[in-house]
């Protein structure tokens, strides 16, 4: 907006020294002095340079780099509240007695790979959550390698759990049914 004003500016006054001075050389200076501003104009895009649009979202380049870890947290959110908010809640928390609880759950950091082997094939039968047996069906969701790492991920970093060793498409791969 202020280059916009400005420009303005510069050609009104450029229009009334126009008619002011009549002299070929004093015409050159006014001509001069009107395509400077535009020239100006046209090289200010500081604004432009700083944002990136993608899918009609601005995205700034100065966004801190996403670790490979927060990447596919946030990957595991989107599945998380697309396949498993359903039984176990927005807050991790599941309903009592029929789907476990994986906020706080001891399962997920003692059974590393049995709670991939759930999320990949499904989980019948009995299992202890927090000291509660739980006897129901978890239906395998269809979910590819890297689906499955993404949500245990955000699963293994959210409501206070927390993972040291991300799981990784290749780990999920080596689980067998």
């Amino acid at each position: 907006m202020v280059i916009f004003t400005l420009l303005l500016k510069v050609t009104e006054f450029t229009k009334w020294y126009l008619t002011k001075i009549h002299t070929k050389q004093n015409m050159k200076k006014a001509l001069l002095l009107l395509t400077l501003p535009l020239v100006l104009a046209g090289c200010n895009n500081s604004e432009k340079k700083n944002n990136i649009k993608i899918g009609g979202v601005k995205i700034s380049e100065t966004e801190k780099e996403q670790t490979p870890l927060e990447a596919s947290m946030e990957r595991g959110g989107i599945i998380y509240t697309d396949f498993c908010m359903q039984c176990h809640l927005g807050n991790g928390k599941g309903v009592p007695g029929n789907f476990p609880p994986l906020a706080g759950s001891n399962w997920l950091k003692e059974k590393r790979e049995e709670s991939i082997h759930a999320v990949k094939y499904g989980q019948k039968g009995e299992i202890v959550v927090n000291g509660v047996t739980y006897n129901g069906v978890m239906v395998p969701m269809g979910l590819s390698d890297r689906e499955v790492a993404d949500v245990m991920n955000y699963v293994m970093n959210s409501w206070g759990n927390t993972q040291d060793e991300m799981i990784t498409e290749n780990e999920v791969a080596k689980v067998e049914e």
